[in-house]
């Protein structure tokens, strides 16, 4: 596990990570593969979210990699698997709807890789854990984990299956659905010459959505009968007889599958950082969706956090942001800051005081800042174009601030 200091007196967290793959390599009499320079020694991590949605074609990607690289950033999350599909090469699942359900002709994460390096950019591998499914319809691909396998799913109390409008999300209580879970991110990390990977909605992703009736309430799920056979062969209860054993049993089955992606990662690329998305407020986010971040850094789990602090004004900015304050002196908290429809003022702002306190940010998403390519690779202008211009147009100034050289 790699072990860092306060941040002030460390090198980054990726070059503590290539050390340690070279000493590996060393260890066992082989060469390590050679890596190009990189632009971020020692620097405070300055990273972006890049959707599923922002690339359509190997020349879209090496765009957005340029426009990352003049902006500023060092670190790129690329999104990679959104509800159970694909943008790479698996063995495991299917390609992405996105792409047309089928090879595109490209491998969008080999793309990303190479863009980002030749750059000194750090390309992390986002990847959506939990969710099996996203839409309002079920996927036409039979290969599909939906139709696959239908018991992985979350069931209420009645046998119902978690209604399609949102995410339709896996049973992490299940071992079957977790030692999948490892399988796919481990074809990531083994294949590719990935960075880091970075965990979002490792969570019961638990919210209400349009799937539901107006006014019902979210059921407390899953209550399928081998889920509730384990609960029962775990503790001798019932969720109803326990209900506060019941919530902490759910939040270790979370705990359990980032401990297992962690063990595989340090195995199969041990200079791999492992990264997550996390709520903004630990403690709601464990109480409402079984997500356990402070027991996760606590066991030494993660190379970095990423809390989604993407409150609309400053004083709830800045009261999460103290929330993280003790945690910074264990591994880097990079703050999520939301740029989607917010004033650019508002967002210098909040990049600002996060650089103050913890010295990283990282902005959500892209295509908030840059606009999306047409087919002929030309920026589809749109009602937001306006404002994505002045949001573009303040973050450059103050990451020209950031990266301006000491006098």
């Amino acid at each position: 596990m790699i072990v860092m200091t306060e941040h002030n007196r460390r090198p980054s967290f990726a070059w503590l990570g290539l050390a340690v793959m070279i000493l590996t390599a060393l260890a066992t009499g082989c060469q390590p593969a050679r890596r190009p320079p990189r632009s971020d020694a020692g620097a405070p991590i300055r990273a972006i979210w890049v959707t599923r949605w922002d690339y359509r074609s190997g020349r879209d990607i090496a765009v957005v990699m340029e426009n990352c690289r003049r902006a500023g950033f060092n670190h790129v999350l690329f999104q990679v698997r959104g509800n159970g599909t694909a943008f790479y090469r698996s063995r495991l699942e299917p390609w992405a709807d996105e792409l047309g359900g089928r090879d595109p002709g490209f491998d969008p994460l080999a793309v990303a890789c190479r863009e980002a390096h030749r750059r000194g950019l750090r390309l992390h591998a986002w990847v959506n854990v939990i969710p099996g499914w996203r839409g309002d319809k079920p996927p036409t691909n039979r290969r599909q984990l939906y139709h696959a396998h239908p018991e992985w799913f979350w069931r209420d109390q009645q046998g119902r299956r978690e209604p399609l409008g949102w995410y339709s999300n896996l049973n992490p209580c299940l071992p079957e659905v977790r030692r999948y879970l490892v399988a796919v991110l481990r074809e990531i990390v083994a294949r590719y010459p990935v960075d880091g990977l970075h965990l979002d909605y490792i969570r019961f992703p638990n919210e209400w959505h349009k799937g539901y009736a107006q006014g019902a309430r979210v059921p407390d799920y899953p209550r399928d009968a081998k889920t509730l056979a384990l609960f029962r062969r775990a503790t001798g209860r019932t969720p109803e007889q326990a209900p506060a054993q019941w919530d902490h049993w759910r939040t270790a089955q979370v705990d359990r599958l980032v401990a297992e992606i962690a063990r595989m990662v340090r195995k199969v690329k041990p200079g791999a950082a492992l990264t997550a998305a996390v709520g903004a407020d630990p403690d709601v986010a464990k109480r409402t969706h079984f997500q356990d971040a402070r027991r996760w850094i606590a066991s030494g789990l993660l190379d970095a956090v990423f809390p989604m602090n993407y409150a609309a004004d400053m004083r709830a900015f800045e009261r999460r942001l103290a929330t993280w304050t003790s945690t910074r002196r264990s591994l880097p908290v990079v703050m999520g800051i939301m740029v989607d429809g917010r004033d650019a003022s508002l967002i210098v702002r909040q990049i600002a005081r996060a650089s103050q306190t913890g010295g990283h940010f990282a902005a959500f998403a892209y295509n908030s800042l840059f606009e999306r390519l047409d087919a002929r690779g030309r920026p589809i202008r749109d009602e937001d174009s306006p404002a994505r211009a002045a949001r573009r147009k303040a973050l450059l100034r103050v990451m020209g601030q950031f990266n301006r050289p000491a006098a």
